[in-house]
């Protein structure tokens, strides 16, 4: 049913969190083994990536951001590549991504909302100097400083307690608000408020693929409670 859908899709929007990722290697983060399963001390995860632990605390934040949140060896996986076909075949208008790991734009597609920043780029707090991920991860600084003005190099991801980017926000709604067709996979659709951009969609289908069931089960036009990977790899395109 899903490859019915698409053949009769003019406008398609792609919603995804984290479990478009694990295929390549990269953990969820509410899941039994994921990230938010761990805990450092009395610390949690979600203590840790907050904007008030990375002000009080930087040295702990970026040991813990190094260790846990960079994968420079990820590739993306035929679910990536298979949204990359869909763009080229001009039926894919966008995708609306939580997650911070950069590898559809490393698929090749151009119309990605990034809701939560991407950990490819990191910026100096103080003069503006961006970097890339590559000087992140050859920085050896317990807190990173900018060469040329020593101010902290802060990733440009959104931290808990700070605010999206409006124009990404206005963006993604804006794609949502005019697909005829929603994906939405690999997202527990848990974290606000990027989970409301949903109530933006006025199309025919919602289709959402999920191991486990979201709150948008019941509005959805199919549910597959199936690995994405195998669904999306499972997608014909026709040019």
């Amino acid at each position: 049913m899903l490859q019915e859908i698409i053949n009769k899709t003019k406008r398609l929007v792609f919603f995804g969190g984290a479990g478009v990722s694990t295929a390549s290697g990269i953990p969820d983060f509410r899941s039994a083994k994921g990230l938010y399963s761990e805990r450092i001390g009395d610390l949690t995860p979600e203590m840790i990536l907050s904007s008030s632990f990375f002000y009080l605390h930087p040295a702990q934040f970026f040991a813990f951001y190094r260790s846990h949140m960079l994968f420079p060896e990820a590739q993306p996986n035929a679910a990536h590549r298979k949204l990359y076909e869909l763009e080229k075949a001009d039926i894919l208008r966008g995708i609306v991504t939580q997650n911070i790991d950069g590898l559809h734009r490393k698929a090749g597609n151009i119309r990605v909302y990034e809701l939560h920043g991407t950990v490819h780029e990191n910026y100096c707090m103080d003069c503006g100097e961006k970097y890339d991920l590559n000087w992140m991860l050859a920085n050896r600084e317990d807190i990173p400083h900018c060469p040329h003005c020593g101010g902290v190099v802060k990733p440009n991801v959104v931290l808990y307690g700070e605010g999206m980017d409006k124009y990404v926000c206005m963006g993604a709604c804006r794609e949502i608000g005019n697909a005829d067709t929603l994906i939405v996979a690999g997202t527990s659709l848990s974290v606000e408020p990027a989970a409301s951009f949903l109530s933006y969609f006025r199309g025919k289908n919602l289709v959402v693929i999920n191991r486990e069931r979201t709150p948008a089960d019941e509005k959805a036009t199919l549910v597959l409670h199936e690995d994405i990977e195998e669904v999306m790899q499972s997608v014909s395109v026709h040019v």
